[in-house]
């Protein structure tokens, strides 16, 4: 890739280390793998239930720790991709989820099965503050590979929903995780033997950007923070229930495990082609223009989707999903584009501490809403806190106000 910019100057004197492509290909493999792994246990939470003799209420909060874990630790992986290595962060992120997820599958009782939920949870927060860097430092167009990135992840929920409910209806859950971990363990390998540990680099996308001013990223940090408070826990929830929100209320269509887990993926698909679309949007136009109307999509349509069923149903969670995932890239290239690589693991790890540890306690949430007034209740509770989304998007800074880079 032109323009390379290595921190170490003496590197500057030979080639990289590693090709962008390859180096892109295997973090994108790491995102799907992410976010497939945790929602396993969210697709075969219906059938895992009856076997565990627990209802699906008393069964889906075992996963809570996990959830939490995987914002809570992004902290540390993050600094230690910075201060460390981020080549060697990730391999520990494919082994570690290698075994843990052959672990989880191994489980005897609720309360094994929740501590392998927990670490799944804590070797998954390695990935996005070490392999969204890693992207950004080796991205020579920052919004298309953001969005390539995330149609990646959004590929990884979607193939959760279809694969877990396949193999779960033919093989049993436990192969739904044992089979994931084993691939994981062969991705890692292929890893450690194809990217070598590198000097930091920088595309040059990164590193001629004019700096923001103090009052405008005061705007940009408080825009952040509200934005994925409320956008990070109605994706985890949403994610989480989306299975069993079909299961109950799409009986007319289908009521096999395989059947739901088909119209789940179809309906994820639909976020991954929002993800790399809005990524193409914000190389093109200022990040504001595309993040307010984007911002509008869910409340309105949430709070729809609590009387929905049948198509109806199906034709709003397209439209939830939309909005869920086109978040993600906006929340992912506002940090890009306002940070430097130097720190760029540890402002993604604050991103996703936010993000995830916000998330951590949707799984509890929607267990409890569910409890007392089924799907309905929880989503118009989610409905009401989309609406701090739309707040986020009015105080984000237009590109022409004081600070702003032009």
């Amino acid at each position: 890739m032109k323009g390379r910019v290595y921190a170490n100057p003496a590197a500057n004197e030979r080639h990289a280390v590693n090709q962008p492509r390859t180096v892109i290909g295997f973090v994108n493999a790491a995102h799907f793998l992410d976010h497939y792994a945790m929602l396993i246990f969210a697709a075969a939470v219906v059938v895992m239930a009856p076997i565990f003799g627990m209802t699906y209420s008393a069964l889906l909060p075992t996963a809570t720790p996990g959830f939490v874990a995987f914002g809570a630790g992004s902290l540390l992986t993050g600094w230690l991709g910075d201060r460390w290595s981020r080549r060697h962060m990730l391999a520990i992120f494919f082994f570690g989820m290698g075994v843990t997820l052959i672990l989880t599958g191994l489980s005897r009782t609720p309360r094994q099965l929740g501590a392998a939920l927990f670490a799944i949870g804590s070797f998954a927060s390695i990935y996005h503050p070490v392999g969204t860097a890693m992207l950004v430092a080796h991205a020579s167009h920052i919004g298309r590979e953001v969005g390539i990135n995330g149609v990646c992840g959004n590929l990884g929920v979607a193939c959760a929903a279809l694969v877990t409910g396949v193999v779960t209806e033919y093989f049993g859950w436990r192969a739904a995780f044992v089979l994931p971990g084993v691939i994981a363990l062969a991705v890692g390998a292929s890893f450690v033997c194809a990217v070598a540990d590198e000097p930091r680099t920088v595309s040059t996308s990164t590193t001629t950007r004019t700096r923001v001013g103090r009052a405008a990223m005061k705007r940009v940090v408080l825009a952040l923070v509200v934005t994925i408070t409320a956008s990070s826990t109605t994706f985890n929830a949403i994610t989480v229930a989306l299975p069993t929100l079909f299961a109950e209320r799409l009986s007319t269509l289908t009521r096999s495990t395989a059947g739901i887990g088909l119209i789940a993926a179809g309906v994820y698909v639909f976020g991954a082609f929002a993800q790399y679309s809005v990524g193409r949007l914000l190389d093109r136009h200022p990040l504001k223009r595309v993040f307010l109307p984007m911002a509008f999509l869910l409340a309105p349509l949430l709070a729809a989707a609590a009387y929905g069923s049948s198509w109806v149903l199906i034709l709003i969670s397209v439209g939830i999903v939309i909005g869920i995932f086109g978040l993600v890239t906006i929340n992912d290239t506002m940090v890009a584009k306002y940070t430097s690589d130097a720190w760029r693991s540890r402002a993604f790890a604050v991103r996703y501490f936010f993000g995830f540890t916000a998330a951590g306690g949707s799984v509890a949430t929607v267990a409890l809403l569910h409890e007392r007034g089924g799907f309905q209740l929880m989503l118009q509770a989610f409905a009401g806190l989309c609406l701090l989304v739309v707040a986020g998007a009015f105080i984000f800074p237009s590109d022409r106000e004081p600070g702003m880079p032009e």
